[in-house]
């Protein structure tokens, strides 16, 4: 098992899980899929994935960025007209179908051939034919696919209360509300009365006292989760505040 800290996804991407399980975890949501599925995971998102060899099987993953640049061509060599913004689900799981699984099979060499140097205007075509497809199958895609808005100033208490376990720059939480830099900075101080980095060393040190505490939860199992780097990092830190390490909590 391999569980990456976090991700941010900043493109539409396509999965399509060859073997083993894939699982998504997002503030709002846990989707895992195994053999022969396909997820559509949407732009500008938090989220950690985890990636699980399953018994007699390899863990093996093909993953399909769909950049926007090439969303616009599309959309301009379809004559798509341009929905308003998306606001259906996040993260959508594809049904499979025979033009689907041929896809799916069509694209495994490509995957496992990398030294083979496929050329760009091929794997433009296998991009294209993808989204074609999933327009096919799933014609209300096209709001999911085709969403080209700037994304909106949302709420940051409530954002930043379901995300600040995500260990990524400041930057990104400014972008993901919809903000600039000195923008966020500067609502930040006033819906939490500190900094960023400060507020978000605070409230993931609390919420790992309350899992040492209340969930029995051991240092070695949480640390990741709460976007420390390190458990070194994450015990210093915790003994700077509580006045001990973790281990000496019980």
């Amino acid at each position: 098992m391999r569980k990456d800290t976090v991700a941010f996804l900043q493109h539409n991407t396509l999965v399509l899980q060859v073997s083993g399980q894939f699982t998504l975890d997002t503030s709002s949501e846990k989707i895992s899929m195994r053999q022969g599925e396909m997820l559509l995971i949407g732009k500008n998102q938090l989220g950690q994935l985890t990636k699980t060899p399953l018994p007699g099987e390899d863990y093996e993953t093909i993953v399909i960025s769909l950049q926007e640049d090439l969303l616009r061509t599309i959309a301009l060599e379809e004559q798509v007209a341009i929905p308003q913004k998306y606001v259906g689900p996040s993260n959508i799981l594809i049904p499979g179908n025979d033009f689907l699984r041929g896809y799916f099979q069509s694209v495994i060499p490509y995957a496992r051939n990398p030294a083979d140097m496929i050329p760009t205007a091929m794997g433009i075509l296998k991009v294209k034919e993808v989204v074609k497809l999933l327009l096919h199958t799933m014609p209300e895609l096209r709001s999911f696919l085709f969403d080209f808005s700037e994304p909106y100033k949302i709420d940051l208490e409530k954002f930043m209360l379901s995300n600040f376990k995500f260990n990524v720059p400041v930057e990104k939480f400014a972008q993901l509300t919809g903000r600039s830099l000195a923008g966020f900075k500067r609502d930040f101080k006033r819906t939490f009365g500190t900094s960023p980095r400060h507020w978000l060393q605070e409230r993931r040190l609390t919420e790992a006292l309350h899992l040492l505490e209340k969930k029995n939860k051991k240092s070695s199992e949480i640390y990741l989760d709460l976007g420390f780097e390190s458990l070194s990092h994450f015990s210093h830190s915790f003994k700077q505040k509580f006045g001990k390490a973790p281990s000496q909590w019980f």
